[in-house]
C-alpha cells in the first residue's frame, strides 16, 4: 500500500510540475538491482524493489526515477527532489505539514 500511496503522490508532484510523469511498478524485472527505468515512446517506467528494504530507501529511488526519466541535473534536479519529498510527506497546497509524534 505505502509502494502505491508514493506512487500517486510522486505521479501528482511531477504532473503539477509540468514533468514527464512515469510509471511505477515492482519489483525490477533484474534481480540484481534495487531501481531500474525502461524509457518506452510513451513514457518511462521506473521499477523499485520493496521487498527487504526500508520506505526511504524505496522512496529515494522512486523520486531518482523521476529525476532521470526527466533528465533532470544540477538545480533543477535538486529543487524537484526537494518538491518531491515534500509531495510524499504530504505538504503542499492541498495538505498540511505532518506533525511529529
Amino acid at each position: 500500500m505505502q509502494f502505491a500511496y508514493t506512487a500517486r503522490c510522486l505521479q501528482e508532484a511531477a504532473r503539477a510540475a509540468g514533468l514527464t510523469v512515469p510509471a511505477f511498478r515492482s519489483p525490477p524485472r533484474r534481480r540484481d538491482v534495487a531501481r531500474t527505468i525502461r524509457r518506452l515512446p510513451g513514457g518511462a517506467v521506473v521499477a523499485v524493489r520493496v521487498n527487504g528494504r526500508p520506505a526511504d530507501q524505496v522512496q529515494h529511488d522512486m523520486i531518482d526515477g523521476v529525476i532521470v526519466a526527466n533528465r533532470l541535473d544540477g538545480r533543477a534536479a535538486e529543487r524537484t527532489r526537494h518538491l518531491l519529498w515534500r509531495a510524499i510527506n504530504g505538504v503542499g497546497p492541498d495538505r498540511p505539514a505532518r506533525r511529529a509524534a
